[in-house]
């Protein structure tokens, strides 16, 4: 076979430490993975060391829909035999990189943590060679978060390009919203600087929680359900709403999040 496209990440993973993207995944996108034309294909690309991002993957996404195919992808070849004796009915694993070695397009491409260690000028590339590999209607998710999965953001992708930032945060003990700005998606964390657009969100977002405080003796839930509907009425395109706001979870438009053109 040819040579992976990509470089082999640090490995390290964690129980749940995808679930809030799941979590989104399973109950924002149902309708893409129902679609009735085809089994939904769901690669779990750079999963690493230990397979059980993938197994929980699989677990999930077949309790939403039975025939669902779940690839764990990776470079390195001896994670992909550490993961052999995890395979199962709809559940595989193959080396591979940012070609995908599998036969089909993919309903979903998850990359969580593998952009982090590339440089910003390499993520277009990256993500239109992800692109190619995508369903007409398929996502890719470039995301990003924390050794356990409490603080995680992701940006969303179609075959045309980036629709969506979502954020999603533990909100017991959550101090300030901000905190996801060292988890970013490799497009913007470099890009959390005054004159950027990400910058001015997440200085919105921390404002909104600060005037949202008497809500706390209700619970941070009913501060965050606060904070998210302060950030609406103040302009910004939230795509999601209280049912997602009551996990932790806000998404928005990429348009207003996007990193300025360079001059």
């Amino acid at each position: 076979m040819e040579r992976p496209v990509g470089s082999i990440t640090r490995g390290t993973t964690a129980p749940n430490r995808l679930r809030r993207c799941d979590r989104w995944l399973l109950g924002t996108q149902s309708r893409l993975l129902r679609r009735p034309a085809e089994p939904p294909l769901l690669v779990d690309l750079g999963y690493g060391a230990n397979p059980r991002t993938a197994v929980e993957l699989h677990q999930r996404v077949r309790d939403l829909r039975a025939d669902a195919r779940v690839v764990g992808v990776e470079i390195d070849p001896a994670r992909v035999a550490a993961a052999a004796p995890f395979t199962a009915d709809g559940l595989s694993f193959v080396r591979g990189g940012f070609e995908i070695p599998v036969a089909g397009s993919a309903t979903v491409v998850r990359a969580f943590n593998v952009l982090r260690q590339y440089d910003e000028r390499e993520v277009p590339a990256a993500w239109r060679r992800l692109q190619d590999r995508l369903h007409p209607h398929g996502l890719l998710i470039d995301g990003t978060c924390n050794e356990i999965g409490r603080v995680m953001t992701w940006v969303t992708l179609d075959r045309c390009g980036p629709r969506s930032l979502s954020l999603s945060l533990h909100l017991r003990d959550l101090a300030t919203p901000s905190v996801v700005a060292e988890r970013l998606p490799k497009a913007l964390i470099h890009r959390n600087v005054p004159g950027e657009p990400i910058h001015d969100f997440l200085r919105a977002l921390d404002l909104a929680w600060a005037k949202a405080g008497p809500h706390a003796s209700y619970g941070a839930r009913q501060r965050f359900l606060a904070t998210a509907t302060a950030l609406r009425a103040d302009g910004w395109p939230l795509l999601d709403g209280p049912a997602r706001w009551r996990l932790g979870e806000l998404t928005v438009a990429w348009a207003a999040v996007a990193p300025r053109a360079a001059a």
